[in-house]
């Protein structure tokens, strides 16, 4: 069984996970990088004991989580030693990201091929059958993600519109939109790893459906070839 794997990423405040929640709406399955990100800090867990090792007690809060603001402060910034911070957490968070990735994938994979006949094992029959991996940071990690791509989409917005957006959905100032910014790569650099780019400044109705029609070529495209493998005998 061959599953669809798409990647789908985009700058802070672009609108990716306006594309991520229609995706799921229409019956894919999602693996939320950031839903991952703060499953793997639990209190208790080694990823979580290493965080306290590097920040220090202040990282804690009275509740017994993780201080994310005061993370925040130390590691969004323009100074070396923030850049330092930045490196060791994603050097320590993303490994176990993966390892839960590649659990959920499985899992439902195994789910799904129970589910259909196996006449049809060897077609994509259905948007059911795309898996989304929802990752704010793909063109950061795309060297090193033990994962390969079908296809990878990316959500951009103007700088002026995310730091707007940031400031009056996010309570932001203007500095610390522009530090979370400057934080990941230029749009160019995703832009370039990505097979589809969506501009988030069109209407929502036309920025779904092209996302939509997007899909649905990929989905062709793909059927077509398993049918011509099929009778190839491959």
């Amino acid at each position: 069984m061959t599953m669809m794997r798409i990647a789908v990423t985009g700058g802070i405040a672009a609108g990716k996970s306006t594309v991520v929640n229609h995706l799921r709406s229409l019956g894919a399955f999602v693996i939320d990088y950031d839903v991952l990100s703060r499953e793997v800090v639990k209190p208790g867990g080694y990823v979580f004991q290493q965080i306290v090792s590097i920040f220090g007690e202040n990282v804690v809060l009275n509740d017994g989580s993780l201080n994310r603001e005061f993370i925040a402060k130390h590691v969004f910034g323009y100074s070396d030693e923030s850049c330092a911070n930045r490196k060791k957490l994603e050097l320590l968070i993303h490994p176990a990201i993966y390892d839960c990735a590649k659990l959920l994938e499985s899992k439902y994979e195994s789910e799904y091929i129970s589910k259909i006949s196996k006449e049809n094992r060897n077609v994509l029959d259905s948007i059911n059958s795309v898996i989304v991996h929802d990752i704010p940071l793909l063109a950061q990690v795309i060297d090193s993600i033990p994962f390969s791509f079908d296809h990878i989409i990316t959500v951009e917005a103007p700088q002026e519109i995310r730091v707007k957006r940031m400031i009056s959905e996010r309570n932001m100032t203007e500095d610390q939109a522009l530090a979370r910014i400057n934080s990941q790569l230029p749009s160019k650099m995703r832009k370039n790893i990505a097979d589809f780019v969506v501009d988030s400044t069109k209407p929502m109705e036309s920025m779904l459906n092209s996302v939509d029609n997007t899909l649905k070529s990929w989905l062709c495209d793909a059927n077509n070839k398993s049918a011509e493998m099929t009778k190839l005998g491959k």
